[in-house]
């Protein structure tokens, strides 16, 4: 009989036993988990991410500068050309013929200065002469006077000033020569550099990349702007591009001369980093945004212009700061606030103030210290004075995923 009530007890006591820890069990698998992640001290830059377009460094329409047809051509779509390399050359007859008319008229003012100065010699010569046998006959009729005739000695005198005057008719004549030389070599030169603007020539290395004319075409010279002249062809300088990005108004302030750019191109996968070398200093009032400018080197042309780059611009430069992950911030109706879990695993809600934002983590200049755990994800699940289980979580990058 004792044996059976003690059989009987240790029956009960395992059964108890059982169901204390079947409620143990079931009271913890009621707290709620949550990911968490540490807060932590980082350096930490804010970026902008926005598309950008390769641009040539020079792009130009080459105009003739005299009109005329085209006798060779000497590129086409695709040609490198080196600066100074004759592109084409024009034909132009009467310019051939208005050359050799004014290289004729500097020989023929060339002969007439000639002519003028045997002029001035002769009429210095016949002056020397007169001058001296009127000086004979003045000083004869001085020593012996009523020897000379006052008649002759007055035609001898007007004789000397006669050929005076007549030194002074040679030299204008030999000065208006001159001058008609001058005009003279002027046309031609201003003829001759015409005739050299009938071959045309690269102004810059670079690539054509449209050809407008072909041999025998007739090119109306390209003076004015309001002209619509035919160009010739449309050469761009490759080797160097710009990368031009669309930077919004709100970040206009953190844009400077030497800011870092990565830049990943999606045509060639390749990802580089540059430097920002200039920006307009102006909003376009349609986009409200700024251009700002990388200078790529491109000498393989690997590069060509038109394609296009996502590209992501440092803004600020934060170190040893306090950072969350982005996903750990709630936006309040008047403040950010995060879901903090403390050391007892109660859930206690805290108001932030936000520094720099970077691509994946926010700094935090109030409202948190070092090590406090941030609830990362699913914040509307949870309740101010909640407990749960918190468990580290592993916060993605933007870019994870990507096969980089």
């Amino acid at each position: 009989m004792s044996a059976g009530i003690i059989a009987l007890y240790l029956l009960a006591s395992l059964m108890f036993a059982g169901c204390k820890g079947t409620t143990s069990e079931a009271n913890t698998s009621d707290i709620a988990g949550a990911a968490v992640a540490r807060v932590t001290r980082e350096n930490l830059s804010s970026t902008l991410t926005v598309a950008g377009q390769f641009q040539p460094y020079q792009d130009v329409e080459l105009h003739a500068k005299v009109s005329g047809y085209v006798r060779h051509i000497n590129v086409d779509i695709g040609d490198r050309v080196r600066s100074g390399q004759v592109i084409a050359t024009l034909e132009i007859p009467e310019l051939t013929a208005q050359l050799t008319g004014a290289q004729a008229e500097v020989r023929h003012s060339q002969s007439e200065i000639a002519r003028a100065q045997s002029e001035v010699v002769a009429a210095q010569s016949n002056h020397a002469a007169l001058h001296s046998a009127y000086t004979r006959l003045e000083q004869a009729a001085k020593q012996r006077p009523g020897l000379i005739a006052e008649q002759e000695l007055d035609d001898a005198r007007a004789k000397d000033q006669d050929s005076e005057a007549r030194i002074n008719i040679a030299k204008s004549a030999l000065s208006a020569a001159e001058q008609r030389l001058g005009v003279s070599r002027a046309d031609s030169q201003r003829l001759q550099s015409l005739s050299d603007y009938s071959t045309v020539t690269a102004p810059f290395n670079g690539v054509i990349t449209m050809r407008y004319a072909d041999t025998g075409s007739l090119i109306q010279a390209g003076t004015a702007s309001n002209t619509q002249a035919m160009p010739l062809v449309r050469i761009a300088q490759s080797d160097v591009l710009r990368l031009r990005m669309p930077v919004p108004e709100s970040d206009v302030p953190y844009i400077q001369d030497g800011g870092q750019v990565t830049v990943k191109v999606q045509a060639t996968g390749k990802t580089f980093v540059g430097r920002i070398v200039r920006f307009a200093r102006a909003l376009d009032p349609s986009t409200r945004t700024m251009l700002a400018e990388v200078d790529v080197a491109n000498s393989t042309l690997a590069l060509s212009p038109g394609m296009y780059a996502e590209t992501v611009i440092s803004l600020q430069q934060r170190n040893h700061v306090l950072t969350i992950p982005i996903q750990a911030i709630v936006q309040g109706e008047s403040q950010p606030y995060v879901l903090v879990v403390d050391s007892t695993n109660h859930v206690r809600k805290k108001l932030v103030t936000l520094g720099i934002q970077g691509a994946d983590k926010a700094e935090i200049t109030n409202g948190l210290s070092d090590n406090e755990l941030v609830i990362v994800s699913a914040q509307t699940n949870y309740q101010a004075g909640q407990v749960v289980r918190p468990k580290m979580a592993s916060v993605l990058m933007p870019n994870d995923g990507d096969g980089n």
